[in-house]
């Protein structure tokens, strides 16, 4: 059920969504030199490496790193990546990944590769076992300001309550969040 309901709302989306995705390709491309999508490795489902696309928000050369590990994060943002970031538009490309079946809608945000504690963690507490996500349960809950053990304690109580209407619950409360620019340090 969450599989069917993640491909429909993903090719809706996709539609309903696609002039404000080239505009954005588009303000990426012509604000910046390199290409408009960045391809992150990500930790997927039972800590398998995926590529995860994004709208480019930061310089090329900038290291491989969470952002809030980088001196002077926005020293790396390329002119319109601070409003890509605050207005979550950077976002929209994981689209893909969740057609493809690498992400859902709604479980814990996809770690970085070199992120060792949240993924330690995360395995010990069995949230590894989801499916990243889009959004989830800790970001409607703090998004960047969470330290990670609290990241993972909101992840498991996600991997304990899990269904359709929490999942809905879930996506308007990033809805809101979204529009109000709750949570976002960089």
């Amino acid at each position: 059920m969450k599989r069917l309901f993640d491909i429909l709302t993903a090719l809706c989306a996709g539609l309903v969504l696609l002039v404000p995705l080239l505009m954005v390709a588009l303000a990426v491309r012509l604000t910046s030199a390199g290409p408009v999508l960045y391809w992150s490795d990500r930790v997927g489902r039972n800590n398998v490496i995926f590529r995860m696309p994004k709208f480019r928000s930061m310089r090329i050369g900038t290291p491989a790193l969470a952002t809030h590990l980088l001196s002077n994060p926005s020293s790396y943002l390329t002119p319109i990546g601070n409003f890509l970031r605050k207005s979550s538009l950077d976002e929209l490309p994981q689209l893909w990944s969740i057609l493809v079946g690498e992400m859902t809608f709604v479980g814990p945000r996809p770690a970085l590769f070199n992120q060792h504690d949240l993924i330690e963690l995360r395995t010990e507490q069995g949230v590894s076992r989801l499916l990243p996500g889009l959004t989830g349960w800790a970001q409607v809950n703090g998004r960047d300001d969470l330290p990670i053990p609290d990241k993972v304690k909101l992840d498991v109580v996600y991997l304990q309550r899990q269904s359709l209407w929490f999942d809905i619950r879930i996506l308007w409360l990033t809805l809101v969040k979204v529009l109000r620019r709750d949570g976002v340090s960089h």
